[in-house]
């Protein structure tokens, strides 16, 4: 079963994120076939603040480290990294994981969907076989909160080639619905703690 596959899978995709290798090592114990990693917790266990692209270099290094498991590996790579698509792309395949999470904001401010789609396309254009989950910020940064906000984003990122949306902060069972319902592909919303 690909990490693709466990999306699909029956049961839900339960993906625990690791901040170092001992956590990692603990999921994997646990027998979860995939781990991700955070960006937040990587950050903060360095005494960074999250955001601004501060996890670049943790981030690279903790995914060559865990690539030695046997488990499928998907990253936390903020926005990018970067604002060229191309060099987003090219970074991603340095990192030789099953997937990434990317998402639409800067510094706490969302970001023109295009960039973000960019991004994606460029990605998936690269490395097709790595699976793009596209994180939607509208919710988690109060900017834009909307159902129908929220699905125009989402959709220009299914357009672009994500395999996933990710919600954080969207809580109201009505808009859950609509986005279970309008979004075609794999999609996470729960109420992101930081």
């Amino acid at each position: 079963m690909s990490f693709h596959d466990l999306h699909y899978a029956d049961e839900p995709l339960l993906l625990p994120n690791a901040w170092d290798v001992p956590s990692a090592l603990a999921f994997y114990d646990a027998g979860y076939p995939a781990i991700g990693t955070t960006s937040f917790g990587l950050a903060a266990s360095a005494g960074h603040p999250d955001g601004g692209r501060a996890s670049k270099e943790l981030t690279g290094d903790l995914a060559r480290k865990l690539r030695k498991l046997p488990v499928y590996l998907s990253v936390d790579i903020e926005d990018g990294y970067d604002n060229d698509p191309h060099v987003v792309a090219a970074h991603i395949t340095q990192l030789g994981v099953a997937g990434i999470n990317i998402e639409d904001s800067t510094n706490q401010e969302l970001v023109d969907p295009r960039a973000l789609a960019a991004k994606v396309a460029a990605i998936k254009e690269r490395a097709p076989q790595v699976f793009v989950n596209a994180r939607v910020d509208t919710y988690r940064l109060d900017q834009d909160a909307t159902v129908s906000a929220t699905l125009k984003r989402a959709d220009a990122y299914v357009e672009a080639g994500a395999d996933g949306i990710f919600i954080p902060g969207a809580s109201q069972p009505s808009d859950l619905r609509q986005f279970t319902a309008n979004i075609p592909y794999p999609s996470t919303c729960w109420r992101c703690r930081r």
